[in-house]
């Protein structure tokens, strides 16, 4: 069985926003606008993605 896996993608810059929310998106392991990453589907993960939903893009 395999492992379903979501795409992210960095959009927006996080500088100006929460600090909390630029944790979360270097938590999501996303450094440079435009940077994907492919992560495990998983609740945390979903969690933190929709926590920072208008920086970043889910392909």
């Amino acid at each position: 069985m395999t492992k379903k896996t979501l795409t992210v993608k960095l959009l927006k810059s996080p500088i100006g926003t929460r600090a909390d929310h630029k944790a979360t998106v270097l938590g999501l392991g996303l450094k440079k606008i435009r940077q994907t990453r492919v992560l495990e589907d998983t609740p945390a993960v979903r969690g933190m993605i929709n926590k920072v939903n208008y920086l970043v893009q889910v392909i």
